[in-house]
């Protein structure tokens, strides 16, 4: 295994850390509330970051959503490449790559997924949605949603279509989510009528959940990636605030109990990142990585939760302060401990994949 970025993936990381922490400030982000920068998504997709992620790769992709998390930047970047820019590159139809990439390269479509697959969720034979999904995560900026529904085949969905409704709700982190509705909506399935063969599976994603499994992999790869970030940047946080605040005459970094705690989190944040990292590698590779997608999983759920737990803590009484920033890494950190499953229930999911690979 060889992580070394290439020197594309370098590149965009490096132009990701400056547009991200010249744009997504302090002061910019309080503005923004709960909604979209809609400034730093033009400036993005205007620099060509949407665009380049079918050329990076997903381990790209994860480098990218690093800078992100660091600076939790509020912008539909990670839902877009994972649920659309990815999703259709690797499982739609050529007639749906030629349609929608365009869009979503330049950033005039947005998309995002109504992931993981729900039980109320259904298609009739005519390809028309029924039910609901609770909250999507940048509903209300999308312009299509990537839908899993009962039997875990996915479909694109116009949010201006008929029968779609978009209600918007709150969440922990200020992700402008939304309750998702169907009422007979149009749907199209990713990759056609007659579906299209899953890259390194050999399976049909018409008649099976090939496709729904790759992108649900993909996502929870990526979002493992973006937590990485949002860990870094509370860990950053706290470092500075430690080797600054002076208690009894000297840094409370000098405490050895503050050590340990920083230090606990500095291993928790790299073991998310080499997880994450392997799982986007072995992807790009074309090699299996269910299980190791799984794992990035785990640990960005079980170690993001107590990293970023240990940053508000590491900050005293500041910590509690609504609005400081270090309190926005801990509700994104929180919002991603349960978005595409919380750590027990991967690590049930992942218990029963080696089983399953064991009995083979």
């Amino acid at each position: 295994m060889d992580f070394t970025p290439t020197e594309e993936q370098t590149a965009a990381q490096g132009l990701a850390a400056q547009i991200f922490g010249d744009l997504a400030t302090h002061e910019r982000l309080a503005a923004a509330g709960t909604g979209t920068d809609t400034e730093l998504w033009k400036e993005l997709c205007a620099a060509g970051l949407t665009a380049a992620v079918e050329e990076i790769g997903l381990l790209g992709l994860v480098l990218l959503l690093e800078e992100q998390g660091r600076t939790t930047a509020q912008v539909p970047f990670a839902v877009t490449c994972a649920y659309g820019l990815l999703a259709v590159a690797e499982h739609g139809t050529d007639e749906q790559q030629e349609r929608l990439l365009p869009p979503l390269r330049d950033g005039t479509a947005v998309a995002t997924g109504a992931f993981p697959a729900r039980d109320g969720l259904r298609a009739d034979g005519e390809g028309r949605l029924s039910g609901s999904v609770p909250y999507v995560p940048w509903l209300r900026d999308a312009t299509l949603v990537l839908v899993a529904d009962v039997d875990r085949e996915l479909w694109i969905v116009r949010t201006a279509d008929p029968g779609v409704a978009v209600t918007p709700v709150e969440t922990t982190a200020p992700w402008s989510a939304a309750r998702l509705g169907f009422d007979r909506a149009p749907g199209e399935r990713l990759g056609g009528p007659e579906g299209r063969t899953c890259p390194g599976t050999g399976t049909n994603s018409a008649t099976g959940t090939a496709a729904y499994e790759a992108v649900l992999a993909a996502s929870r790869t990526a979002f493992a990636g973006l937590q990485a970030g949002v860990c870094a940047g509370s860990l950053a946080r706290a470092v500075a605030h430690t080797t600054t605040r002076e208690q009894f005459g000297r840094p409370l970094s000098t405490n050895q109990g503050v050590l340990l705690r920083a230090a606990d989190a500095h291993m928790d944040t790299e073991a998310i990142r080499v997880t994450a990292y392997e799982a986007a590698w072995r992807h790009d590779k074309g090699l299996p990585y269910a299980a190791q997608a799984l794992t990035a999983a785990w640990w960005a759920s079980e170690a993001g939760k107590r990293v970023v737990h240990a940053g508000q803590h590491l900050h005293g009484g500041t910590g509690a302060d609504l609005d400081h920033p270090v309190h926005r890494h801990f509700l994104w950190g929180r919002q991603l401990d349960a978005y595409l499953g919380c750590g027990s229930e991967v690590l049930e999911e992942l218990g029963q994949l080696l089983v399953k690979e064991g009995s083979q």
